[in-house]
């Protein structure tokens, strides 16, 4: 038997928690997994690309258990009525192989961006950071919003998209934070002008430059969420070759992320020596950071735990995923049929005759 959770119980479990609280709780579970880095059986994730989008498989293992997200992005499913992301994923038992969890992870998806990249911000963004550009207001933006608002203190949002109502909708539905003062850029520049931390979260699979040098003022914060996948990038090479670049995975992030644009003897640090003190995170007040986010199976093993911690109830949907026999080694006698038996055919099986 199999737990499921969908997305009417992530919806309840948010509406009864809040998105604060999920956010915050998720962040420090990224964290204890990630400074348990090296129990883990880590690979970059399996991707099949198309002129129009990924699919993609996220596996990992701390050798306990054993965790994949099946994951697609196609920007251009808006113009359906389409989401862009969608995603679900499971956790296991490494010594019995069997799936114990089986939930989906699009909601989820958006909580654990953006708690990952507020852990981030922590180490890199400068401890007086208080605005914050948001480009790109689609389906993550409020997320976001809400982690930089709620955990880091942001008390500006300056937000653009080239579609408006995509910034009429994210304005709309963060009126429930009254002391976040937002503000309605009318470009890139004016939206990133003099703030401390620029997230970019656009969805186009192409390689863009939504942000330039110049735009960026000393000792800014960037929090590159949009580029993930070959081909797909948002911020100038020479951002990045002037820059501290803070990554999920290295071996992910120069195939996917902003990274595919630099060298390959480029010198990056992982998050995970950040965090665990290996590494410095920011270096001076005047230093631009970088986290070039692409979202690493890490983050989605934390966000499967999460869900089994906090969202599986006693009263939890059972799938009828796997089979229950009296006798292990008999599969095939939970298939034998009471009607007449059959032959081959080199066609088709048909009746054996009287």
């Amino acid at each position: 038997m199999v737990t499921f959770i969908g997305t009417q119980e992530m919806q309840a479990h948010l509406k009864k928690v809040g998105h604060e609280h999920a956010i915050a709780t998720l962040s420090g579970m990224i964290k204890d997994d990630y400074l348990r880095w090296n129990s883990f059986d880590k690979c970059a994730r399996v991707a099949s690309h198309s002129d129009v989008g990924v699919i993609e498989l996220m596996p990992i293992s701390d050798g306990k258990q054993y965790s994949f997200k099946y994951v697609n992005g196609h920007p251009k499913n808006t113009q359906a009525g389409l989401l862009t992301v969608t995603a679900f994923g499971v956790l296991s038992d490494v010594n019995t192989g069997y799936p114990r969890l089986l939930s989906e992870l699009t909601l989820t998806t958006a909580l654990r961006t953006a708690a990952t990249s507020v852990l981030a911000a922590q180490y890199l963004a400068r401890p007086t950071s208080r605005s914050m550009a948001l480009i790109g207001n689609g389906a993550q933006s409020e997320f976001q919003a809400i982690a930089f608002h709620c955990i880091l203190g942001m008390k500006e949002l300056r937000v653009y998209d080239v579609d408006p109502a995509a910034t009429d909708k994210l304005i709309n539905n963060l009126r429930v934070y009254p002391d976040l003062r937002i503000i309605r850029a009318r470009s890139i520049a004016e939206a990133v002008k003099g703030v401390d931390i620029i997230t970019t979260v656009t969805a186009d699979k192409t390689n863009a430059t939504i942000l330039l040098p110049e735009m960026l003022g000393p000792g800014v914060h960037i929090n590159g969420v949009g580029g993930d996948c070959p081909g797909k990038t948002e911020l100038h090479p020479a951002i990045l070759a002037n820059a501290r670049v803070i990554v999920e995975y290295e071996p992910q992030s120069r195939i996917e992320g902003e990274l595919q644009q630099m060298p390959a003897d480029f010198k990056v640090t992982e998050l995970w020596q950040v965090l665990e003190g290996s590494a410095p995170g920011r270096e001076s007040e005047q230093q631009i950071t970088v986290f070039d986010s692409v979202g690493f199976a890490l983050e989605d093993f934390s966000a499967m735990r999460y869900v089994e911690k906090y969202v599986m109830q006693k009263d939890s949907r059972i799938l009828d995923l796997i089979p229950e026999l009296l006798n292990p080694k008999d599969l095939f006698g939970m298939g034998v049929a009471t009607s007449a038996p059959v032959r081959a055919s080199s066609e088709y099986a048909v009746p054996i005759s009287a």
